[in-house]
């Protein structure tokens, strides 16, 4: 059975990567091979559960005999439901994010945005959508963030040639931005709700390797458009009871909002409560904000909705099913054993996290990021100690893997950098080839040597910083 649930993830994770082709929603994909491996898990788990949790188990059958039923008892109460906890919290602060982002946006609090990168000047151009891009990402998702930059450029630019230039480096920053915190990219979350790294490490270990990885291919981008490009000119907006909120206003919100977010890590520090209640402690203030600073327009009847808010809500929601599908994927496979085995296989023929780093940063490019470095994440647990892995392993090796590990910072940054290889190797990418209609030839031909140049330099940069600080 374990080679059944093997081949049926494996087969979703190709079907994921190649949805330009199948055209087939990855989402679906995901949440459907995780369901149908979980149905085949239930159905045969004897073997597993007592493999995988035999002391366990042995305690609540207190040591009588067992059936099937109380096999898929076990399965259900103590076995699916712990990830079934750990995914809702995820799912729950993507959403509130979500909605933070929804709320901020149909308030005009991006507007800023627009007005201050709009010149004719390329360089500018390029360089004012990269860096707000970098910092919008750090505190909300890379998808929502490359969703909302790419509808922010398409106001601006009017010549698709330039859009996919430009397109391609906001992909770039959103997917280096999400990798310098832990709220910025779901799998960041997952390695911080594990343990497995802390908020002011991570961000201090990454912010270096992260920034080169964004300004030499933003730089290398520059190069290749021309001097000045055509955009568009603003509309004249209506001054009525429609108009958007004062100044003053916006900026409160945007503080409020992103504030409030990186302020998430220090709620749960405090508190020690998960981190999506904090999110939704933020969307609250948002939500009574909101209604604060447009009750003229709200006792008027007067609808407020932004129709690219819509759009922001639908691919994020996409996203969140497709996270929840591959999350319950990688699930089957710590339960089946198959990650314990990658683990001894790889300790025992590769032996160096670098090296599996590079490797799992060039299969994203293929298949999805997120995919793989869920996988990655769950091959080895947080060590509590040195020997606590495995007493033969080097231990300046196994030390990778502790709290704070360079294991855990070299996949997170492999997989958010060298997934921007390709266009299909994230789904900031995947959202760019479907609004700007991105060949991949085009981007291989055009992006992915500076994707590499940028990968490998930062890469060459975490390496110096962590043995000057060893």
């Amino acid at each position: 059975m374990t080679i059944a649930i093997l081949s049926l993830i494996i087969i979703g994770y190709v079907l994921i990567a190649y949805e330009h082709i199948t055209r087939i929603n990855k989402a679906t994909i995901a949440v459907f091979a995780a369901a149908l491996g979980w149905v085949l898990f239930i159905s045969t788990g004897t073997d597993f559960v007592l493999k995988m949790h035999g002391a366990e188990f042995l305690t609540f059958t207190g040591g009588a005999a067992y059936t099937s039923e109380t096999i898929k008892e076990f399965i259900a109460t103590h076995v699916f439901v712990r990830y079934g906890a750990t995914l809702c919290s995820i799912a729950l602060y993507l959403l509130a994010t979500l909605n933070i982002v929804s709320v901020l946006n149909v308030n005009g609090c991006f507007d800023f945005i627009t007005d201050t990168v709009r010149a004719k000047d390329s360089r500018i151009l390029l360089w004012g959508l990269v860096a707000f891009t970098c910092l919008l990402s750090i505190n909300l998702d890379n998808l929502t963030t490359t969703v909302l930059m790419l509808m922010i450029m398409r106001r601006i630019v009017q010549q698709t040639r330039w859009r996919m230039w430009i397109g391609s480096a906001i992909v770039i920053a959103a997917n280096c931005g999400g990798a310098v915190s832990v709220i910025g990219d779901p799998t960041s979350l997952v390695v911080w709700m594990k343990g497995a790294v802390t908020p002011t490490d991570f961000s201090a270990a990454l912010i270096l390797p992260s920034l080169v990885a964004t300004i030499i291919p933003t730089y290398l981008i520059s190069r290749s458009l021309p001097e000045h490009i055509d955009i568009i000119r603003p509309a004249a907006r209506y001054r009525g009871d429609a108009s958007p909120l004062r100044l003053w206003q916006k900026i409160t919100m945007l503080v409020v909002g992103l504030g409030g977010l990186w302020f998430v890590p220090t709620f749960h520090r405090i508190t020690q409560l998960p981190p999506f209640l904090g999110a939704l402690c933020v969307l609250g203030v948002m939500w009574v904000l909101h209604e604060l600073m447009n009750h003229k327009r709200i006792k008027s009847n007067q609808p407020i909705e932004a129709i690219d808010g819509q759009q922001i809500q639908y691919v994020s929601i996409q996203s969140i099913m497709y996270f929840v599908g591959v999350f319950m994927c990688v699930a089957l496979l710590i339960e089946t054993g198959v990650m314990q085995s990658i683990s001894e296989w790889c300790d025992e023929w590769i032996h160096n996290i670098y090296i599996m780093s590079v490797a799992m940063g060039a299969i994203s490019a293929v298949l999805d990021n997120v995919a793989l470095v869920l996988t990655s994440i769950n091959i080895y647990p947080v060590a509590e100690n040195i020997t606590s892995l495995s007493p033969s392993l080097d231990p300046s090796y196994a030390a990778s893997f502790l709290e704070n590990g360079q294991y855990w910072h070299l996949i997170i940054y492999s997989g958010c950098v060298a997934g921007c290889l390709l266009p299909i190797g994230n789904l900031s990418g995947f959202t760019l080839m479907k609004v700007e209609e991105v060949t991949i030839a085009w981007y291989a031909r055009h992006i992915l040597p500076k994707v590499l140049i940028g990968w490998l330099v930062g890469l060459g940069v975490y390496f110096l910083v962590d043995l000057w600080l060893r």
